[in-house]
């Protein structure tokens, strides 16, 4: 008979119902518990996916404890709460999926990563784009020399009307997933990051006391029963911009540039990197060709730099829902026990490290900051 591992989902708001409708669809995951501090909330899902009346349903996140067998939790609470959730739940010796970001904070990430080598539990995080399959195929492009050729710079836009948010800057809503995808296609971790931003809708917003207060109000709502130990957990002091250029340099001084904006009525969604034999495209919003290979070089003649070779190339993808490659890769990992090389806690810790040090350069006007790959 094939083992089922018993989850518990806590948040079930707008991404926490398609984490917990993937786990229900799961063949090994058998879901015994949802946790949402609105009873309502927790009513109309029931509603919504017909859910056997075994499950508990939950307001308060201590409650799990009482359920028999549990060996996993699933978290999509906002993110000032996950240091306290995660703390609770690697020490009641639970697995953990947590939505990202890890928490808003590099020295709480690393506190939950040591934790969890402690309890032997696993720990990961759901950066849904390293689980697509264009990010995946794209990585493999990259490391191939012959594909590219040299690379030169990679670039990235992600850009929409809205929505705009009150907690936290275009920052950490948006550059998250591109950072992700350049780190995974390079093999590298940023050595130093610059950014520069616009405030346009929210100029008088204190984000880190905004940010306390949320957090403050969804602890009580949740009701975890460890606190942060981190009293500033803001990841910005100024307001929360609209705009925000981002530039990463990695190790072999490559350089990587993002345009992040809210206010954009253009949605792009469009990541490349640029070879001296080729540029690779990972377009979301293309519908028929979301990754191809631009190929194309110069050939000197004389004094004149002539194009050559220039072809497009568009790249077969395997199908299938990356969220739900997701959940089949944490079920594997607390099936066996083994860490994620894909998306574990570290990897987790290492993207909050990078927004952080890019909120630092952007509160200093666009100061570079350099990164201590030794931290993590």
């Amino acid at each position: 008979m094939t083992k089922k591992i018993k989850i518990a989902v806590v948040g079930v708001g707008r991404w926490g119902v398609h984490l917990l409708r993937n786990f229900l669809e799961h063949p090994q995951a058998s879901v015994v518990a949802l946790v949402d501090p609105n009873p309502e909330r927790l009513a109309a899902v029931k509603r919504q996916y017909n859910l056997d009346d075994e499950i508990l349903l939950a307001t308060e996140w201590q409650v799990i404890q009482q359920v028999p067998g549990l060996e996993a939790v699933v978290i999509a609470t906002p993110a000032s709460t996950h240091y306290s959730i995660i703390t609770d739940a690697l020490h009641w010796d639970y697995h953990v999926l947590a939505e990202k970001p890890l928490t808003l904070n590099p020295v709480e990430c690393r506190e939950l990563c040591q934790l969890a080598q402690k309890q032997q539990r696993q720990l990961i995080v759901d950066h849904t784009y390293l689980f697509h399959p264009a990010v995946e195929r794209g990585k493999a492009v990259v490391q191939a020399a012959s594909q590219l050729g040299d690379l030169r710079y990679g670039y990235a836009t992600r850009t929409h009307l809205g929505p705009v948010r009150q907690d936290v800057d275009v920052l950490w809503d948006l550059a998250i997933h591109d950072i992700a995808i350049f780190n995974s296609w390079l093999n590298q971790i940023p050595v130093k990051v610059q950014a520069t931003g616009t405030v346009w809708l929210q100029p008088g917003v204190k984000q880190m006391r905004k940010q306390e207060k949320i957090r403050e109000q969804v602890n009580n709502d949740y009701s975890p029963s460890s606190s942060s130990s981190s009293s500033s957990p803001s990841p910005q002091t100024q307001g929360l911009s609209d705009l925000v250029w981002v530039t990463l340099t990695y190790p072999n001084n490559f350089q990587a540039y993002i345009h992040l904006c809210w206010l954009n009525p253009d949605k792009q969604r469009r990541l490349g990197i640029v070879g001296n034999l080729g540029s690779l495209i990972f377009d979301e919003m293309s519908p028929t060709s979301p990754l191809t290979v631009l190929h194309g070089e110069f050939e000197r003649q004389g004094n004149q730099f002539v194009p050559v070779n220039q072809r497009q190339q568009v790249l077969e993808i395997e199908t299938g829902e990356p969220l739900r490659r997701v959940c089949n890769h944490f079920i594997t990992c607390v099936l066996e026990n083994t860490p994620s090389e894909i998306s574990s806690g570290l990897i987790g810790t290492q993207l909050v490290q990078i927004l952080a040090a890019l909120t630092e350069s952007l509160n200093k006007g666009g100061k570079p900051v350099f990164l201590n790959a030794n931290e993590d």
